[in-house]
């Protein structure tokens, strides 16, 4: 057996390690004969992807108590029920579908995409948006809330935000060896979308509001795009200036628009940083 009050003395990686393992063994279980049983699989995806969140946010919470002897591990996160906290995700999600709309506008006017109609816009901006706060909510809470947490109490902050930069790429790009040779485009791109939400909660105070809803508002934009088919090619250009796949962030164009949000959430953090000097 493990001595729970030991590992916290464990380095960063072995502490990892220990923590997913016992998340493994908690979630198989139960997610293995959902998958046997259910035959649509984008159901059963959806149900043991949601019953895998739930026993992470209830792993975390034991993990906070018996390992770090804090009851509030969540809150440390970032995870606060403020009014600040909530605004602030309130402008991520406006900032996160700008950059997006803005990005195929950019395009459009260029010519290297015509616009078109959908039939099923309202419905798919609904669904978009309740898929994307999930997204954005369960991946910050495990990057910028877990991972970034653990990482803190070993490394100093040049290292930690680096490296979780790093995992979170990382983390999307793992795909079979084919695929990643054809989409390598999206890795410098994910690793700039990951600093991206790292400086996003550090211009907060550590609140998690805002990468929230800048990652929602990411997603949310693209799947209104992608589902509803509002852009159509036209193959004016090469995939990699337009994005590998029609995936912006494998593009050109995408890695430009992040590099001015990344830019922008720069110069918030060093303002930030001044006024708090």
């Amino acid at each position: 057996m493990i001595d729970t009050n030991k590992i916290a003395n464990y380095p960063f990686l072995l502490r990892v390690i220990i923590f997913l393992l016992i998340l493994a063994a908690i979630w198989l279980p139960v997610a293995a004969p959902i998958y046997l049983l259910v035959k649509d699989s984008n159901l059963a995806t959806i149900l043991t992807m949601g019953l895998l969140f739930a026993e992470f946010v209830f792993l975390v919470r034991r993990w906070g108590k018996q390992v770090y002897g804090q009851t509030q591990l969540l809150t440390s996160y970032g995870l606060v029920n403020t009014r600040q906290n909530g605004f602030e995700l309130l402008i991520g999600l406006a900032i996160g579908i700008s950059i997006t709309f803005s990005l195929f506008v950019v395009q459009g006017l260029l010519g290297f995409v015509s616009w078109q109609n959908s039939d099923n816009l309202p419905r798919i901006i609904a669904e978009g948006l309740l898929s994307a706060l999930g997204v954005g909510f369960a991946e910050e809470l495990v990057f910028r809330g877990w991972l970034l947490d653990e990482l803190q109490r070993d490394y100093n902050n040049q290292i930690s935000v680096r490296a979780n930069s790093l995992i979170f790429a990382l983390s999307h790009f793992i795909k079979p060896v084919e695929a990643m040779l054809r989409s390598w485009p999206q890795f410098p791109g994910l690793l700039l979308l990951g600093l991206i939400l790292v400086l996003a909660k550090r211009n907060c105070q550590n609140r998690l509001g805002l990468s929230i809803g800048l990652h929602a508002g990411l997603v949310w934009g693209y799947y209104i795009i992608n589902i509803g088919e509002l852009v159509r090619y036209s193959g004016s250009v090469p995939d990699w200036v337009t994005g590998i796949n029609g995936n912006p962030l494998a593009g050109a164009i995408g890695l430009l628009f992040l590099s001015v949000l990344a830019v922008g959430m720069r110069q918030m953090s060093e303002r930030s940083k001044g006024r708090s000097d």
